[in-house]
């Protein structure tokens, strides 16, 4: 895959984990259940640029970009549109898809609501981040339902239950 990720991650995030691997693997993923399947074997270069950051940082670009003075899971930042997405078979400079933040402590106190790691859980706003990238919303039924249909699907592949069932 010509996949590239630009990825910083500050001192909230465990250097233990391999956050390398886990973000462009569901990035990776994501991109397979997407309607751009094509991305994965482009013949130009894709960037997505993660940041795993803390809440602070998180709940400043919130309010900023979306009004909103508080902290969430992950924010994602398009920078193209689906019909550059289509040229991405194209010879051409790399194209940025754009950037995903995830916050730390939104992140924990998350994964530990739905006992799940920490990194299931990023893995999960991850996928969620990129399919956003890709032109994915959820601003009305329909569109939930098929993202989040992508999600379990995109999930599956990293061997991650569905997150969305509710167990008893």
């Amino acid at each position: 895959m010509m996949l590239e990720i630009a990825l910083d991650a500050d001192e909230e995030w465990d250097s233990s984990s391999s956050w390398e691997t886990l973000v462009r693997d569901a990035a990776e993923a994501a991109v397979r259940e997407s309607a751009f399947p094509e991305l994965s074997t482009a013949k130009r270069p894709v960037e997505i640029s993660v940041t795993l950051t803390g809440d602070a940082e998180v709940r400043a670009l919130n309010a900023q970009w979306r009004g909103k003075d508080k902290p969430t899971n992950v924010l994602s930042f398009p920078m193209i549109d689906a019909a550059d997405l289509q040229e991405v078979n194209i010879a051409g400079p790399e194209m940025l898809l754009g950037d995903i933040i995830l916050a730390r402590g939104v992140c924990e106190a998350e994964a530990a609501d739905k006992s799940v790691s920490v990194e299931q859980h990023a893995a999960h706003l991850l996928v969620h981040g990129t399919l956003h990238l890709l032109g994915y919303d959820h601003h009305d039924e329909a569109e939930a339902e098929d993202m989040e249909a992508r999600e379990i699907r995109a999930l599956a592949r990293l061997g991650i239950s569905n997150p969305y069932e509710v167990t008893a």
